[in-house]
């Protein structure tokens, strides 16, 4: 419908709907919104009149009469963070293939404001996914005791009554230690994440278990972005290690500017190896070997688990999805092997 004076649209009400069907606006509202059963004629004459004056229903509105939003909310420690479009952008096309809208919140690496997000989001949202939650388990429990829906991503807690789905960080870091075992390397430091991070403790608890490979690993307290890294790459220089590893690429892009600076050769005087793979490697001039999961997967089951649990009830087994190790120019063996023609451990 347009205004004939002025040739815009003019928006057609659910007022407009029920003249045009000879009911009632609340008719017309039972009819779109299925809260009871109507006559089989009056629904067709309701459904003939939305098609013929072009009615769109609001969304919202008719969420609400059925005590729903038709939002999901959705919160990350750091939008900054290149791991998360790829996982919001997949959360977002199953969301918009259910009819719903997302919302999205940011806790800037402050897991003392998780909870109060969490709630803001339970309030105004019909499920809710937390992104890499940095809240400690005993706040995490109260959340998933409040009978609403909630997914945890990356971030996997035995006796939590949630849906979860994670990248296997413990088997991500198990191929890098594997990676620069067989290169030749035995003193490997590592520039850790946020503390509270679970992923983060997945890489160390990994980083231990790599005793099996014969690697002797220190542990640098860092962070998750390139400036932590770039400000922590001096300190590698005293651990002896001929390689490092760290909590993200960004972590890995910062340091490898430090170590140009510095004047260190990578990877022949230091091999580096990131994690997630962001796809950023130009920006540090160089090929960085790196692990990886498919991001884009990771939201889409996330997703899914949500919708089925908002709408089934439907609850699962924790789910691990496996890291891809990438070799690119970023290592190579230590360089007293290389110097002696060696390439790598014969006995790995």
């Amino acid at each position: 419908m347009r205004d004939p004076r002025e040739g815009r649209p003019v928006r057609v009400t659910i007022s407009d709907v029920g003249a045009a069907a000879g009911v009632s606006a609340s008719t017309v509202s039972r009819v779109l919104n299925g809260t009871a059963k109507v006559d089989p004629s009056l629904a067709a004459r309701v459904h003939d009149a939305v098609r013929q004056l072009g009615y769109r229903p609001n969304a919202a509105a008719q969420g609400l009469a059925r005590g729903e939003w038709g939002t999901i909310g959705v919160l990350v420690p750091d939008l900054a963070n290149p791991y998360f479009p790829e996982v919001l952008k997949a959360v977002s096309g199953v969301a918009r293939s259910h009819g719903r809208r997302v919302m999205v919140m940011e806790s800037d690496e402050d897991p003392s404001i998780e909870h109060d997000l969490v709630e803001d989001l339970m309030r105004s949202c019909d499920g809710v996914l937390l992104c890499s939650p940095r809240m400690d388990r005993s706040a995490l429990a109260a959340l998933t005791a409040r009978d609403h829906p909630l997914v945890l991503l990356d971030r996997i807690v035995p006796g939590i009554a949630a849906p979860a789905v994670s990248a296997d960080f413990f088997g991500g870091m198990m191929l890098i230690c594997g990676h620069l075992a067989q290169l030749g390397h035995r003193r490997v430091a590592y520039l850790g994440g946020p503390e509270v991070s679970w992923a983060n403790s997945e890489r160390i608890r990994a980083l231990e278990a790599a005793k099996a490979f014969g690697l002797s690993v220190t542990i640098l307290p860092c962070g998750s972005t390139s400036r932590c890294g770039y400000e922590a790459a001096a300190k590698v220089a005293d651990t002896g290690a001929t390689a490092l590893t760290t909590y993200n690429d960004l972590v890995a892009l910062g340091a490898l500017t430090r170590m140009r600076e510095l004047g260190v050769r990578v990877p022949e005087e230091l091999s580096v190896v990131g994690f997630d793979d962001i796809e950023l490697d130009h920006v540090a001039h160089t090929s960085l070997t790196t692990v990886s999961v498919p991001r884009g997967r990771l939201g889409k089951q996330a997703a899914e688990m949500l919708e089925a649990l908002m709408t089934e009830g439907h609850d699962g087994e924790p789910v691990y999805l496996p890291m891809e190790l990438h070799v690119r120019d970023s290592t190579a063996p230590p360089r007293a092997l290389t110097s002696e023609g060696g390439g790598g451990n014969p006995a790995l």
